[in-house]
């Protein structure tokens, strides 16, 4: 037995050991079988992708399958349960009516959010809760195959014991946990067998594509010694993807996270002049546009702090899924973006360990302010007047250590000469001394 699907993904994992690869990837057939596929994702270190199936099941038994039907056109019969159960054409044919119309909902609900990995030329692992009449393992390696996969590999917790004599030629692997001598259903064998819902399906993929795109940039090691990195990666958030570049020097001693202002990007000159500071001090940087490109034309969403605070919070627990979470973490905010950065630290469960501000709008953090622990650091150009008054009233509303620093006569965007070099070292001096280690810089 098996206590949920977690626990059956976790037990069929250790039977797939032997596939770890660069090549692989894991395809969970939805909605069931994807908390089995998240598992053994999971611990292959493989992304993981889903195959939309659906079961045609018997008019008057619908739990039998009598075929399935999947993405890609894909179309598989049973002729032997057609003709025991007597289903006519007209009764196959509304069967199939109403399961594609489920079908096409469900490739609108996942597609849209998470396009498909290709398959070309990988070994792909298909992986469902069980499996019973193999309708839909059918389907599903079939279309993994048709998208190019240069292996096939079908892995269930649950099986008959004659599956492979009835599925043969279907994969060129075949791999179970359980067969039981008196099969009767899939969800016998489980002591939790509640139906996964849409939800969890979406919030299993996001959990898997947020590990693999950032595993990627994750410390790698070479007899035991990190290397540094230095790349673009994406991050899907809540559905939106959206576009960063990691830095990652040489036995780093931190991480600070950049937070833009409207207007701006991760590929503000600025902000990354002041990125190549904090890495030649030892910190792995993380540059990243909290909007998408659509979302930066609307003028409310470039404004909307908690929306921009949302994201900061979920890259950083993005980040802190990969080998970078044993260092600590900074926000870097300039603009609206610091605003946001304010708003993400105030939360009691945040893990920032020290806050700086560049020409920053801290006053849009509101009452979030009197919440953050971090500290903080708001630094203001001299001649940027009203900027220099927003900080100061927002210095007074925090109640975690905080220091105005004033860069004479540096205007809003510290366009002057040295005016950003002075900036940079601030932020520097102050990660240093709440982040890590001093370290002698440059």
């Amino acid at each position: 037995m098996f206590d949920d699907r977690a626990d059956a993904g976790r037990q069929l994992a250790q039977r797939l050991q032997h596939l770890r690869g660069d090549d692989v990837v894991v395809v969970g057939l939805p909605r069931g079988g994807v908390p089995v596929a998240a598992e053994v994702s999971a611990a292959l270190g493989v992304p993981l992708d889903v195959v939309i199936v659906r079961k045609l099941g018997v008019p008057f038994q619908p739990e039998v399958a009598m075929g399935a039907i999947g993405e890609d056109g894909a179309r598989v019969l049973n002729d032997d349960v057609i003709e025991r159960t007597q289903t006519n054409e007209e009764e196959l044919t509304a069967v199939e009516t109403r399961e594609r119309q489920v079908l096409d909902r469900r490739l609108a609900l996942y597609r849209s959010s998470f396009p498909p990995i290709s398959l070309e030329e990988k070994v792909v692992i298909v992986v469902d809760d069980g499996l019973a009449t193999g309708s839909t393992a059918t389907a599903a390696c079939q279309i993994v195959r048709s998208r190019g996969a240069k292996r096939v590999v079908l892995a269930v917790p649950v099986a008959p014991a004659d599956w492979k004599h009835r599925l043969a030629g279907i994969a060129g692997e075949m791999i179970t946990v359980s067969l039981p001598r008196h099969f009767n259903g899939v969800g016998e064998s489980y002591r939790n067998f509640r139906q996964t819902t849409d939800d969890e399906v979406n919030e299993l993929l996001e959990r898997a594509n947020r590990l693999r795109l950032v595993s990627s940039v994750a410390q790698a090691t070479t007899d035991g010694e990190p290397q540094p990195r230095d790349e673009d990666v994406d991050l899907q958030i809540r559905q939106v993807r959206l576009c960063g570049h990691l830095t990652v020097p040489q036995h780093a001693i931190g991480v600070v996270v950049f937070a833009h202002g409207s207007g701006s990007s991760r590929h503000s000159p600025r902000n990354r002049f002041v990125a190549e500071i904090l890495q030649e001090a030892g910190f792995a940087t993380f540059l990243f546009d909290l909007l998408t490109p659509e979302e930066e034309q609307d003028r409310s969403k470039v404004f909307d702090v908690e929306l921009l605070a949302g994201r900061l919070r979920d890259v950083t627990r993005a980040l802190i899924d990969t080998d970078l979470a044993n260092l600590p973490v900074g926000y870097f905010g300039a603009s609206t973006g610091a605003a946001a950065a304010l708003r993400a630290a105030a939360t009691t469960q945040s893990p920032v360990s020290a806050v700086v501000s560049r020409g920053g709008r801290p006053d849009l953090a509101g009452f979030a302010l009197h919440s953050v622990q971090a500290p903080t650091l708001l630094i203001v150009g001299g001649c940027d007047d009203v900027v220099l008054g927003l900080n100061e009233m927002a210095k007074a509303e925090l109640r975690c250590e905080s220091v105005v620093r004033v860069v004479p006569g540096a205007t809003h965007l510290f366009e002057e000469p040295g005016a950003l070099q002075n900036a940079a070292e601030l932020a520097r001096d102050w990660f240093l001394d709440h982040l890590g280690q001093r370290r002698t810089a440059g």
